[in-house]
């Protein structure tokens, strides 16, 4: 994923376009947004040391480039892992070009619960890995993966606990889990670069259904994330980072989910948002310091990882999907 300053997007909030850097890291503004007053909700069911051993599992596997036998093994584990849990399962396989003409052989893995809704909220993160530690303070380490514990697999690792958790409910919603391929292997300088999997997933969406909304889950294991209103999400799908700050309310996990607008993120969901299907972005960035200290280097690994994160914003997901 890549962080756009506010003044560049503001020139072209209608064109909008992916990537994954550090460009403007401080340029996103912070003026608050009004408080929600939501009603305490029902208590949930999520496992956060579920979550932790799901994103421990991944990270065992080893980076997951596109193309790496870790990628292929960890694939197939997640698809048996939706299997396992109920869901109907559709993998799109593709060769996507990336930017320096490398041919990656992608996969993104879809998990359909109550698949018989013609209307549905589709839930996504990457699993895939950063071929290239390249923020990594050591140069010697540029060439090296990224082990990916908390951008990639955190994400995914909810979302696995949440499709357990729909498992062992009666009542589900229509929901599609979806992990998507090919986000992390772009390059600075070319927007068009990042994301491919969910381009191509939005170019080849299921036919006969409806998205009323899509949640990424991006970087949300870390040990002291703060998830703030990313400023795509705000522009483009308002009522739902609404409706999921709300949930978050309930709750109990409002001092987690701040009110203050973030920044722009350039991740899966603006290709959401360009394909027709509005689309946020719950992921950790401080306007005023960037994305983690581990970000895009080779310490982004369990050291890192909190149960306590990942148990916080499954139960908002849970709250959220209890309540629409």
């Amino acid at each position: 994923m890549k962080c756009k300053s506010l003044a560049a997007v503001a020139l072209a909030a209608l064109s909008i376009s992916c990537g994954k850097s550090q460009a403007g890291r401080n340029g996103a503004d912070t003026g608050a947004e009004a408080d929600v007053q939501p009603q305490p909700a029902a208590e949930v069911s999520f496992d956060a040391d579920s979550a932790y051993a799901y994103v421990a599992r991944q990270v065992e596997f080893g980076p997951r480039v596109p193309g790496s036998t870790a990628h292929r093994q960890c694939g197939e584990w997640l698809a048996s892992e939706l299997r396992r849990h109920g869901a109907e399962v559709t993998v799109q396989e593709a060769t996507l070009t990336a930017f320096d003409g490398t041919q990656l052989p992608a996969r993104n893995i879809i998990g359909s619960f109550n698949p018989q809704a013609a209307e549905r909220i589709l839930l996504l993160a990457h699993w895939d890995t950063r071929p290239w530690a390249d923020n990594d303070p050591d140069r010697t380490n540029h060439s090296k993966p990224v082990p990916g514990a908390d951008d990639g697999a955190s994400g995914t690792g909810v979302l696995l606990e949440i499709a357990r958790q729909l498992s062992l409910s009666d009542n589900k919603p229509g929901v599609d889990i979806l992990f998507t391929d090919a986000e992390d292997y772009g390059t600075d300088g070319d927007d068009e670069s990042w994301a491919l999997g969910t381009r191509y997933f939005v170019q080849n969406r299921p036919e006969g259904v409806t998205y009323r909304g899509a949640i990424l889950l991006d970087m949300v294991g870390g040990k002291n994330a703060q998830f703030r209103r990313e400023y795509f999400s705000q522009q483009y799908a308002p009522q739902l980072v609404d409706a999921v700050w709300a949930a978050a309310g309930m709750a109990g996990e409002g001092a987690l989910f701040s009110n203050e607008l973030g920044g722009a993120i350039t991740d899966d969901h603006v290709e959401l948002i360009k394909g027709g299907i509005p689309a946020i972005d719950i992921i950790t960035f401080d306007p005023a310091n960037g994305f983690p200290p581990y970000w895009h280097t080779v310490n982004d690994d369990m050291s890192n990882i909190s149960a306590k994160t990942l148990g916080s914003v499954g139960r908002v997901m849970m709250t959220y999907l209890n309540n629409i």
